[in-house]
């Protein structure tokens, strides 16, 4: 590995911000499912709250992915939303990182760095709350699994 990579990449990413936005489900990375567009992994895990197709187009047609997250709370959620969510989250990623290569290269010059969605805003099931240091950091994970997958041998 280069050693530009080796400095950048060499420690645990505990938030996808600066350099690292690029792992942020808000990263504007195009990507299609089944035949449909998706700005950001935000829109299509928003949208995915639903199983009403005006409300999946309601929120695919946000004009931000913070649109699409306000949005994907006033849908009618769908009654089995806790037993799909990961895997839902993790069809969105890796459309987003098999769709876009410079990304994903980005993703596999990680390394085998742990990656941690650290935030303030107490979300402790997809990440690590920066102020309490707990959380599952579920989206981290598939993150790495992807990663794995991806990585020549």
């Amino acid at each position: 590995m280069p050693k530009i990579f080796r400095e950048r990449f060499n420690m645990t990413i505990k938030e996808f911000k600066g350099k690292f936005r690029f792992l942020s489900n808000f990263y504007s990375s195009p990507f299609s499912i089944r035949g449909i567009e998706y700005k950001t992994v935000e829109h299509w895990f928003q949208s995915q709250k639903s199983t009403k197709s005006e409300e999946q187009t309601h929120v695919i047609n946000a004009s931000t992915p913070g649109e699409a997250k306000k949005r994907g709370r006033q849908v009618n959620l769908r009654t089995d939303w806790n037993e799909t969510r990961l895997s839902i989250m993790e069809e969105g990623l890796r459309a987003k990182f098999n769709q876009n290569p410079n990304i994903r290269e980005l993703l596999i010059k990680t390394g085998d760095q742990e990656l941690q969605e650290g935030n303030r805003w107490g979300d402790t099931f997809w990440g690590i709350n920066l102020r309490t240091g707990k959380g599952q950091n579920h989206l981290g994970k598939l993150l790495e699994k992807i990663r794995k997958e991806l990585t020549p041998n």
